[in-house]
């Protein structure tokens, strides 16, 4: 009978801002946490992740390599981050240069279950629950949608 290579979900190698709140199980690597974060349970935060004082991630997230939060910000249930575009047609396989950043301003509300794409989003942006952000936003709103886009006050 074969046996799997197991790995344990843990903690390690984390800066910690001061009080820093984690509900485990969850699996945090190589990465930095502000000032009075939280991070709910079954989240995953890879290595290289920065994360802004004061930001909540809810639980199921998960934020892959090369992203960048700041401060203020709420990361909802199950909210994905992609740095995998499948540039060429597949998956990258490890081959980390072909992945890109994303980097997200303060005071962001990101819904739950939004995917966000490598892109930028500028402070003060609210994206929908279930959005799918695919270009940078670049201008203070409300996004949602599939692709995500601006929606419109009534007037």
């Amino acid at each position: 009978m074969n046996r799997p290579d197991v790995h344990q979900a843990s903690v390690r190698d984390v800066v910690f801002g001061e009080r820093v709140k984690i509900v485990e199980p969850c699996n945090l690597y190589g990465c930095t946490l502000g000032d009075d974060c939280f991070v709910g349970p079954f989240t995953e935060i890879q290595k290289g992740v920065v994360v802004g004082a004061r930001t909540r991630v809810q639980s199921h997230a998960f934020i892959c390599e090369l992203v960048t939060i700041g401060e203020d910000c709420f990361v909802g249930h199950g909210v994905m981050f992609v740095n995998d575009t499948f540039a060429t047609g597949g998956p990258a396989r490890g081959r980390k240069e072909l992945w890109r950043e994303t980097v997200i301003g303060s005071r962001v509300s990101i819904g739950s279950n939004a995917t966000i794409m490598p892109v930028k989003i500028v402070d003060d942006v609210v994206i929908g629950a279930g959005s799918v952000v695919t270009k940078d936003i670049t201008t203070p709103g409300t996004y949602a949608g599939n692709p995500a886009r601006r929606l419109v006050a009534s007037q």
